[in-house]
This record gives structure tokens, C-alpha cells and sequence, in this order.
């Protein structure tokens, strides 16, 4: 398995070259920075836009 970004030290382009987070990474920084950093992936629930939408194959991507 590669390795997993963690969702707490990425930049907006390595979001972004993720399926399933394509087009986000800018939403993702910015609420990283506005509440002071993830403590699960289930946060990125709360991020405007991504809402229902980041799967359990994505989520096997990302680290925290």
C-alpha cells in the first residue's frame, strides 16, 4: 500500500491529487487552519462541500 497522506500536514495540491478529494483541497486547508488541525478522518465530514462524500476507499488513503 503507498503511503497515506496526512490530512494534517497536506497542501491543497495533495488533496487535490486524490480521487474522491479533487477540487476540495483549498476547503480542506482552510478549515484545518479555522479549527486548528483533525483528530479523525471523520472530520473531513464537517468540511463545507465534502458532506456524504468521502468514501471508505478514500478515507484508506489519508492518515491523521
Amino acid at each position: 500500500m503507498a503511503e497515506r497522506l496526512d490530512i494534517n500536514r497536506a497542501d491543497q495540491q495533495a488533496f487535490d491529487a486524490i480521487d474522491g478529494l479533487k477540487g476540495h483541497g483549498h476547503d480542506i486547508v482552510r478549515y484545518r487552519e479555522e479549527r486548528g488541525g483533525f483528530t479523525s478522518l471523520r472530520e473531513l465530514d464537517e468540511v463545507p462541500g465534502l458532506t456524504g462524500k468521502v468514501d471508505d476507499a478514500t478515507r484508506a488513503r489519508l492518515t491523521v
